[in-house]
């Protein structure tokens, strides 16, 4: 019987062998976490740590270390439990899973339960079972967009560093647009939420205009100044820059954090930067907008101010707008950036190695 806290010692066949599991996409998820606590125990990691980190029980830790110290590797899968026995094996199983991830019919965008049922001649609930077990979504997708920009990884430094350590004595803004905001007026009253039930809105709207708005988030206060302007022009950009020059502190360096948009590089915008060089200028690489903070704000205000609303003008929807931002600057804030500059460049890595492993460049 081995004793409490006894220290995990793994030969080099055995570490591979978990580290096999640990790395599969095709195990079950248990079994894989298992492989994931006896790693991290043999590494040396507090048990409490390891159920954190893996979002399990402080017990369940316990019990799988104790698992292991009893039975080695073969105390990790499940224990057999009375009942019918197995219509498909292992292989049939694989070869199914295999054909869901690395296939797809000529007469469709997807595979689906039915289809692989179809193809392979196991039953429809068997194939969804399958399916939840290995967490195979074919009918979800996910998109994304890798930036190709030659000086990536130096202006993700650039940016992030500005996000994590903030320069004394100077002002870090996020400044970006949200174009062709609506204002839709739903031709019927909603439906209110109740015990039971959401709340219903009219799928049709009649459309009365669009505004612009333009925003700046500071990265240490998480103020936002903005402006609502009924053309997205460069003009009305230049005219948000001076806003923007009457509403913060005339002895600070004001650094900008905008994307690669023309309006932010038209030739009066950069003429207006050149006489203030109080104001560097930091661009996001391409395709990589998700760096500037302003666009998590954005969503926050489409999501909690905007999508939901019924606006009979323009003029409605933003005073609406400056309502919300009112109450906004005056309230707790709810997202601080965390993510540093060789994590991101890591992930980008990983995407772009997946990608290529798919065919595409």
């Amino acid at each position: 019987m081995p004793r409490t806290g006894e220290r995990i010692r793994l030969k080099e066949e055995e570490r591979e062998q978990l580290e096999s599991l640990r790395r599969s996409r095709f195990l079950p998820s248990g079994l894989v976490k298992r492989a994931q606590i006896v790693l991290a125990s043999a590494d040396g990691e507090a048990g409490k740590a390891i159920a954190e980190r893996l979002r399990v029980d402080k017990n369940t830790v316990v019990e799988w270390r104790k698992r292991y110290l009893e039975s080695g590797i073969e105390g990790l899968h499940d224990e057999v439990r009375a009942g019918r026995g197995r219509s498909h094996d292992d292989e049939r199983v694989a070869e199914v899973i295999h054909t869901a991830l690395q296939s797809r019919p000529s007469y469709r965008t997807h595979r689906t339960v039915w289809s692989m049922s179809k193809r392979s001649g196991v039953s429809e609930s068997t194939i969804q079972r399958w399916f939840q077990l290995f967490e195979i979504r074919p009918h979800r997708q996910r998109t994304f967009k890798l930036s190709n920009d030659p000086f990536f990884i130096e202006k993700v430094r650039d940016i992030v560093g500005l996000y994590l350590n903030p320069p004394d004595h100077a002002m870090v803004l996020c400044v970006d647009e949200k174009i062709q905001v609506q204002a839709l007026e739903r031709p019927q009253p909603m439906w209110p939420m109740g015990l039971g039930y959401v709340e219903g809105v009219t799928h049709d709207y009649i459309r009365h205009g669009t505004t612009t708005l333009l925003a700046a988030l500071n990265v240490v206060t998480r103020e936002v100044l903005s402006q609502c302007k009924r053309r997205h022009r460069h003009q009305a950009f230049l005219a948000f820059m001076g806003y923007i020059e009457a509403n913060v502190p005339t002895d600070m360096d004001i650094h900008l954090i905008v994307d690669n948009y023309a309006t932010h590089k038209h030739v009066k915008v950069k003429a207006w930067l050149a006489r203030r060089p109080r104001y560097p200028i930091h661009y996001t690489p391409t395709y990589a907008s998700w760096l500037n903070q302003v666009e998590r704000w954005f969503h926050i205000t489409t999501q909690q101010a905007i999508r939901r609303g019924s606006f009979s003008s323009v003029r409605q929807l933003v005073n609406t707008i400056k309502e919300f931002i009112t109450h906004y600057n005056t309230r707790t804030r709810v997202f601080v950036w965390t993510a540093t500059a060789e994590s991101i460049i890591t992930e980008i890595e990983r995407l772009s190695a997946a990608t290529s492993a798919t065919g595409h460049s």
